[in-house]
């Protein structure tokens, strides 16, 4: 069973960091696409940034050019490197990815347990 285990989210002030860390455990496949989600109170979940095997990156227009996705292959692990963040950055946020079966051609997808992140005033 996939579980993917996030870490990094907590309170900061406005114009302040947060990194967001996501390691997968127990898959038994390739993983297609990592990247991470997000849902503020009342809103519905919404993509913040992407990011490929092959590298290939997308972001939300919203976070363009204050939020970075990396990844460390050694590490199987996912970053979400968060910067000048705004009140309105306030939200779960959820590590996705989808993964390929060894074993078929099917693909899952699979989500973390969320991580708060808060930003204040």
């Amino acid at each position: 069973q996939v579980q993917l285990v996030e870490s990094g989210g907590g309170l900061v002030q406005a114009g302040g960091s947060l990194r967001l860390s996501c390691v997968p455990s127990g898959t038994a496949g390739s993983i297609n696409t990592m990247g991470w989600y997000r849902q503020g109170p009342g809103k519905q979940r919404e993509l913040v940034a992407t990011i490929t095997a092959g590298g290939s990156i997308n972001y939300a227009e919203p976070v363009k050019g204050r939020f970075t996705i990396s990844k460390d292959n050694a590490k199987n692990t996912v970053y979400l490197q968060m910067n000048s963040l705004k009140p309105e950055d306030t939200a779960i946020y959820y590590c996705h990815a989808n993964i390929r079966r060894y074993v078929d051609p099917k693909v899952d997808d699979y989500w973390g347990q969320g991580t708060q992140v808060t930003v204040s005033t």
